[in-house]
C-alpha cells in the first residue's frame, strides 16, 4: 500500500465537509435553533454567549456613541434587564450588581419567555417610563454577550415601541471605559400571579 492511498481518501472527505454550508444549529442566526431560540425569534439558552452585531428594530450603540446619546438626550431611559432570582415574592440577590448611573433595573424582562407576570411588569415599566413623552430614548442593556437585552429590546419593538436603542457592551463595556457605575436597585414588581 502505497502513501497515496491511505492519505487521499481522508483529505477527500475534509474538503467536502468544508465545502458544506453549516447546519441550522451550527449558525448563531437568530431562529434557526430550536434548543437556542424560541418559536418566534427570542434566544432561550445560553444567555450568555456573543450575540449579532446589530439589532433590525433598534439603533446600535457603543460606548462613545451612548456617551453622546445621553448628552443630546439627558431624559434618556437606560434600562438594565440582568435577570435576577424571584422567589416567595422577593428578588434574591447574591452580591451587588453595578449599573450605569440613573439606570432602571428591569430583571427577568430579558428572558426568551417571559411568565405574565414579567411581561406585565416590563409593559407597565416601560408605559410608566414614556407616560409624559413617546418619544423618550429607551436603551436596553445588560452585560456584554448577553442575549436578553436583545431580547428585550426586540419585545419592546413588538410592542410598537420606538426610538430604541440598544447598548450590547452592558455594563461590562461601561466599566472597561473607566466609566462610573452604581449599585442597581431592582424596580418593584407587585406578584400579584
Amino acid at each position: 500500500m502505497n502513501i497515496k492511498s491511505w492519505i487521499l481518501p481522508p483529505l477527500l472527505c475534509l474538503s467536502v465537509a468544508l465545502s458544506l454550508p453549516l447546519s441550522a444549529a451550527q449558525s448563531e442566526t437568530p431562529g434557526n435553533d430550536a434548543t437556542l431560540f424560541s418559536a418566534d425569534g427570542y434566544r432561550i439558552a445560553q444567555y450568555r454567549s456573543p450575540t449579532p452585531a446589530a439589532i433590525d428594530q433598534a439603533h446600535t450603540l457603543d460606548t462613545a456613541a451612548l456617551q453622546a446619546l445621553l448628552q443630546q438626550r439627558p431624559d434618556t431611559a437606560l434600562l438594565n434587564v440582568q435577570a435576577l432570582e424571584w422567589r416567595n415574592g422577593v428578588f434574591i440577590e447574591q452580591e451587588a450588581r453595578m449599573q450605569i448611573p440613573g439606570s432602571y433595573w428591569l430583571p427577568n424582562v430579558g428572558k426568551g419567555a417571559l411568565e405574565s407576570r414579567w411581561a406585565d411588569y416590563f409593559r407597565a415599566q416601560l408605559a410608566t417610563l414614556r407616560d409624559k413623552d413617546s418619544t423618550r430614548p429607551l436603551v436596553f442593556y445588560c452585560r456584554a454577550d448577553c442575549w436578553m437585552s436583545w431580547n428585550a429590546t426586540r419585545r419592546a419593538a413588538s410592542w410598537g415601541y420606538t426610538a430604541l436603542y440598544w447598548y450590547p457592551e452592558g455594563s461590562d463595556g461601561w466599566q472597561d471605559a473607566m466609566l462610573s457605575v452604581e449599585p442597581g436597585v431592582p424596580v418593584p414588581l407587585t406578584d400579584t400571579h
